[in-house]
């Protein structure tokens, strides 16, 4: 099922979250050791300060120079690049937390619903898991204090649940079927941000690795990935990395070199005072021989591009499915000294043919930028290759001597528009209004008791199968005031069976059972299989 009833505001958002917070950054974070120079340029004098100060204390009013500089801190990065960015010390520990490879907690997945916290999840071996919380579980107090309502945010949750390695928090929580209120006192304790979501055997053969991001653990990951599947007879593989924005960089150079041959060029980067890096393989990956084909869609981006570029450029697999976002620049990022962070642009980075596959931007124009996957919306490249046009002054070859292009994105060797067959403006609302994903927490929340003596994916399908799910759905929406239209639901009805299926089936397996129901008839994926029958 490809991604592609997302609401246009959705794409927008993600395009901006490709660009701003999870770009494409170096394996180390550098220090600088002397802040002032970014902003004291020769002859400046460190102008900057000069004002703020004259300001403070002579300006005719009171003023928040706190809150001039940060403001003034967000504008002076904004006058570069769409992907140079500055963050807050306020949000420098949500961000890291992205990227890095665990962070404490108490180890839930949550939603909220209703005003309420539901507990999706408990992560396996974690401090909830250990005290007895429950999947449905509803956090309702927060050390003592009720902690429900309109005003709680995903964010303000996280900031009450998440804290230091072996701190304490004291949670209430109602439980279905019990009447009293629940204590339980967690400690926190380290949660792994896991990067490679699944690692599945889709076909006798073949099996599939999706990787969400680049992340500080995803190379360990995926090596774990790989040998579980080769040990379950894998002998091709499909990566999948749609809707991947990026992450490190030295990551996805380790990933690739699994599949490459000695002394073969994987990306180099170069900038105005960043001497040109290269990264080479070494011929020692594990799936050097193996077929390999590799998903990617407009969201893929940064360090995903690295990856799909140089399996592209060095003619060792094939790339399936859209354009990729087209993000070339590599950021660094820079500590100051109040403990805030600058991701600032340092080079570009190219290919093995030596193409940038950055996108144009303006300096100072993010917004034009940020509408580029709109725009490719509405001019029809989602749905067919033929709206895409490359310049010809941007060709390179490959090493097997194919023509592809540089100066926006990786263009996939097969392209798959997306499937707007089963479309329909019933189906459009109730994506856009949450209410599959609702439905399938509150039937996942009835039937428990059942549920979770199902222990695969298969068995959840078949058993799924046989509960009328779209029928009691209808209801369920109805009731939403969105009113059954017979002639759409019927178009939208495979759609819809799909998705809440594998909803419920995430609600009790977690992604190893989401993946393989979701992804059982996408069209990329089975364009993915086609192309690897037969090779060898």
């Amino acid at each position: 099922m490809n991604r592609k009833y997302i609401l246009l505001a959705f794409v927008i958002l993600l395009s901006v979250i490709s660009g701003l917070l999870l770009g494409n950054l170096l394996a180390s974070r550098a220090n600088m050791s002397n802040l002032t120079r970014v902003f004291s340029p020769k002859g400046m004098n460190n102008k900057v300060d000069e004002l703020l100060s004259i300001i403070d204390n002579q300006y005719v009013d009171t003023v928040d120079v706190t809150k001039m500089t940060e403001e003034l801190m967000v504008d002076l990065v904004a006058q570069l690049d769409p992907h140079s960015v500055y963050i807050p010390v306020s949000d420098l520990e949500n961000v890291n937390n992205e990227l890095e490879g665990s962070f404490s907690g108490i180890g839930v997945q949550f939603n909220i619903q209703n005003d309420t916290i539901m507990i999706v999840a408990v992560v396996s071996g974690g401090p909830s898991e250990k005290v007895g919380l429950l999947a449905g579980d509803r956090i309702v107090k927060v050390n003592d204090s009720v902690f429900v309502g309109k005003k709680i945010t995903n964010e303000k949750v996280m900031k009450k649940l998440r804290g230091q390695k072996n701190t304490k928090v004291k949670l209430g929580i109602q439980r279905h079927g019990t009447a009293e209120l629940l204590n339980y006192t967690i400690t926190r304790g380290e949660i792994p941000v896991n990067s490679v979501d699944i690692a599945y055997m889709i076909e006798p053969g073949v099996g599939f690795i999706r990787v969400s991001k680049f992340a500080a653990t995803t190379y360990s990951e995926f090596l774990d990935a790989i040998a579980k599947l080769r040990n379950s007879g894998a002998k091709k593989y499909i990566i999948d990395l749609r809707e991947n924005s990026g992450g490190f960089m030295d990551q996805a150079i380790n990933m690739v070199n699994e599949f490459l041959p000695a002394n073969r060029m994987i990306v180099y980067s170069q900038g105005k005072s960043y001497k040109r890096s290269e990264a080479i393989s070494d011929g020692k990956g594990s799936c050097i021989s193996v077929p390999v084909a590799v998903l990617i869609n407009e969201f893929s981006a940064s360090a995903s591009e690295i990856f799909s570029g140089a399996i592209q450029d060095n003619d060792r697999g094939l790339i399936i499915g859209r354009r990729s976002f087209g993000k070339g620049l590599v950021q660094q990022q820079l500590d100051l000294s109040d403990g805030s962070a600058i991701r600032l642009t340092v080079a570009r980075y190219y290919t093995p043919s030596g193409r940038s596959i950055q996108k144009p931007y303006e300096k100072g124009k993010s917004d034009a930028y940020e509408m580029d996957i709109l725009n490719r919306y509405n001019h029809g490249e989602f749905d067919t290759k033929d709206s895409i046009h490359m310049a010809d002054s941007l060709k390179y070859k490959t090493l097997g001597g194919r023509t592809v292009y540089g100066g926006g994105g990786i263009m996939p060797d097969i392209f798959v528009p997306r499937d707007t067959t089963e479309y329909t403006p019933y189906l459009n609302k109730i994506i856009n209004y949450g209410y599959l994903y609702q439905f399938a927490f509150q039937y996942t929340d009835r039937n428990r008791a059942v549920l979770k003596n199902i222990k695969s994916w298969q068995q959840m399908e078949k058993y799924l199968d046989a509960q009328n799910l779209l029928a009691q759905f209808e209801i369920f929406a109805s009731a939403k005031g969105v009113e059954a239209n017979r002639k759409q639901i019927e178009i939208s009805k495979n759609v819809i069976i799909n998705l809440l299926q594998a909803y419920i089936t995430r609600n009790s397996l977690g992604d190893n059972g989401f993946y393989p129901l979701l992804y059982k008839d996408d069209k990329t994926v089975l364009k993915a299989l086609i192309q690897l029958k037969g090779k060898k």
